[in-house]
């Protein structure tokens, strides 16, 4: 805000009709306005060596091999079905996992898994803390692979400090543009396995390559290349930090028992610089070395406490550790830890660790609750299905002879992969009869359903009108075939008496 120095001009006499004194006012110059945001800093991750890094290197490649190399397996279904193992197959409206084929009518077992996710991912992270985060994140994985090929080709932190503060020069364009081309043909690869989940993998890649592909098929490959460019490449550490809503919900899965990665203030203070022949009397382990910052894919210290742009990836604990064994030390000042031990270390009791609580019983309890249910709806599904939906408009048509006539479109989905003829039989009121509009035979009524497909039909349903009351009555529709039944209620309706 400006300030103003306000004068009273003495000179000049009152308003005497306004009652106010004539003010000059004078502006004073300030300073130029601060920028009310804080400059991007780059993070130069450091190399890790330990534990933790070896499983995050395991996480990596496993996920990764997952990913590119799944829509390639193949799933013997028979002659004319699709042979991919997993395939969301959107013109046939089907998604297909190895033996699993799942109908758009079957999406309450998509659900299903989703919540099992969810819940999953809640029990990990009240247990553990954010190692989704640290390990199995998307964001993470292709991250850490990123930093990986600009490690391999400009060097570790040091070196890519100074070649990204030097002069331009031809090392460092040529550097620059390796990293650069292997990160676009890892992004491309990463947009081109994306679509192939939803065709034919080796059709697909044939015609990508060809250029015959079609267009949406392109342009999902650019916008997901693009994505992992941008993401793995520069966001990083800043989509975890501004744009993942998911470290704002871990505090509220957290709690006092939950390990997460934990500097321990009553070891480590007071830190200091530790000199050749200096007695460790008075002061606390942690020699101020900033490896634990270096390492840090976030760039934060972890000693300032617990932040919400730790990932728990633990790669300050393999930096710390490989510090202590060096100086002599006792490893673990860096460490997975509850808040809790630190309350009970500050009072010299010993670490106690409670896995079996109300929270991670009751997420553990509804993962067993959901995944059960789901595995039933697998195990007892019907390889036939069959729904029906009554005429509305006419409710009922009277025939000539008086019967009563009622429409209905009758779905059956066959999930074999064979042709089945099925019987439409009919239960209802003495008289009614069935019959299916240009079905292949009148008595009884037949009609077939190709493999993996549905097929609606046009039946009508006739009755005496004596034997039909006020309110609708029940009747049943059966479809069968000697490999099975399905059977439909719905109801048969009259003129009101």
């Amino acid at each position: 805000m400006l300030e103003r120095a306000a004068t009273v001009d003495a000179a000049k006499p009152r308003d005497a009709a306004a009652g106010i004194e004539r003010v000059e006012v004078a502006a004073v110059n300030l300073p130029a306005r601060r920028s009310q945001y804080q400059k991007h800093e780059k993070v130069y991750p450091k190399l890790a060596h330990g534990t933790f890094r070896r499983i995050k290197w395991l996480a990596l490649s496993g996920m990764l091999a997952i990913y590119y190399a799944a829509p390639w397996l193949r799933w013997d279904r028979g002659p004319g079905f699709p042979d991919q193992a997993i395939l969301v197959d959107f013109p046939a409206r089907r998604f297909y996992f190895f033996f699993i084929e799942i109908w758009p009518q079957q999406v309450y077992l998509l659900t299903g898994l989703l919540i099992v996710a969810a819940l999953v991912l809640f029990l990990i992270t009240s247990l553990a803390g954010r190692v989704w985060c640290g390990y199995a994140c998307p964001q993470t994985v292709w991250t850490d692979l990123f930093i990986a090929v600009e490690r391999l080709i400009e060097g570790d932190r040091a070196a890519r400090i100074r070649l990204d503060q030097g002069a331009l020069t031809a090392v460092k364009v040529a550097k620059k543009a390796a990293k650069h081309a292997t990160w676009i043909a890892i992004a491309i690869a990463t947009g081109g396995a994306w679509v192939f989940y939803f065709a034919d993998a080796p059709t697909l890649a044939r015609e990508l390559a060809a250029i015959e592909a079609p267009t949406v098929a392109y342009l999902f490959v650019g916008v997901f290349a693009a994505a992992t460019y941008l993401l793995g490449g520069f966001a990083r550490e800043q989509i975890c930090t501004y744009m993942c809503p998911w470290p704002r919900i871990q505090a509220a899965l957290q709690d006092e028992h939950s390990l997460i990665v934990t500097y321990r203030t009553d070891r480590g203070e007071p830190r200091g610089p530790l000199r050749k022949g200096e007695s460790w009397e008075g002061r606390g382990h942690c020699i101020d070395c900033n490896n634990c910052v270096a390492v840090c894919p976030a760039g934060i210290d972890i000693r300032d406490g617990h932040q919400l742009q730790c990932i728990s990836c633990a790669l300050c604990i393999d930096a710390c550790n490989a510090v202590m064994s060096k100086i002599g030390l006792p490893r673990g000042l860096i460490a997975y830890d509850t808040l809790e031990n630190e309350v009970r270390r500050a009072h010299a009791e010993p670490a106690r660790y409670r896995w079996l609580r109300p929270r991670t019983v009751l997420y553990a309890g509804l993962i067993a609750t959901v995944g059960v249910a789901m595995l039933a709806a697998l195990l007892l599904q019907s390889d036939l299905d069959l729904t029906v939906e009554r005429d509305r408009n006419p409710v009922y048509v009277l025939l000539s002879d008086g019967t009563i006539r009622n429409g209905y479109t009758l779905k059956a989905i066959n999930k074999t992969y064979a042709t089945r003829t099925l019987t439409l039989a009919l239960d209802g009121p003495p008289g009614a009869r069935v019959a299916i509009v240009g079905g292949e035979s009148r008595e009884p009524a037949t009609f077939t359903v190709e493999p993996d497909k549905l097929r609606s039909i046009r039946v009508y349903v006739s009755a005496p009108a004596g034997v039909l009351t006020r309110d609708a009555t029940p009747i049943r529709f059966t479809a069968s075939d000697a490999a099975g039944a399905a059977t439909v209620a719905s109801a048969v309706q009259g003129p009101k008496r």
